[in-house]
């Protein structure tokens, strides 16, 4: 199984974007779940989703405490919500931000994971560009697909196209587009996960 924990602030989509993931596992045939957790439910507020991926059927509800990779939506949470919490040195971790690790804080976690497991992707950026819109989300799964492996940029682009039309429709699939070249720019051809 390979569990995945988004981390974001209400008014992000982060409970669609762990939706999208799972809509995009389920296309290549796997089996998912996502669900929310909530503290004070107002714009801003931190927000944590939750996304599992199988090949077999998930019989387990709670919240993911080990992440296989963890996906950040806000960078300003990094200091504020224990963000690494129960992720392995094996584990991925993709950040939205246009600054550098180094910038972040984050070096030495970074020689933890290794260099080709950490990855900033301007997500709200591109979002801007594309959709006129300062929602990450799906910009961060084509990035993930990118990072992970775990699913097919094709997969994560139905999954948007399900969820959204016309010109919305348009600038994610657009921006998550973006989003995978640029990571695979960044660490070369995608790796496959290495799941529980």
């Amino acid at each position: 199984m390979f569990q995945v924990r988004v981390h974001g602030r209400g008014g992000q989509g982060v409970v669609t974007t762990a939706e999208l993931l799972s809509v995009a596992a389920f296309a290549e045939g796997g089996q998912a779940q996502a669900f929310p957790t909530f503290g004070s439910e107002r714009t801003g507020a931190p927000v944590v989703g939750f996304c599992r991926i199988d090949d077999r059927p998930i019989r387990t509800h709670e919240p993911v405490a080990r992440p296989d990779a963890v996906i950040i939506q806000d960078a300003t949470l990094l200091h504020q919500v224990d963000v690494f919490e129960g992720l392995d040195p094996g584990g991925y971790l993709l950040i939205n931000t246009s600054r550098s690790l180094t910038e972040l804080g984050l070096g030495a976690f970074v020689q933890q994971l290794g260099s080709d497991r950490v990855v900033t992707v301007p997500a709200t950026e591109l979002a801007l560009t594309h959709l006129g819109r300062p929602l990450p989300g799906a910009v961060l799964l084509g990035a993930f697909a990118a990072l992970t492996g775990q699913v097919q940029l094709t997969s994560v682009l139905r999954a948007i196209e399900e969820r959204f039309t016309g010109t919305v429709a348009a600038g994610n699939v657009a921006a998550a587009t973006a989003a995978y070249h640029q990571v695979r720019s960044q660490i070369g051809e995608p790796a496959r996960a290495q799941t529980n």
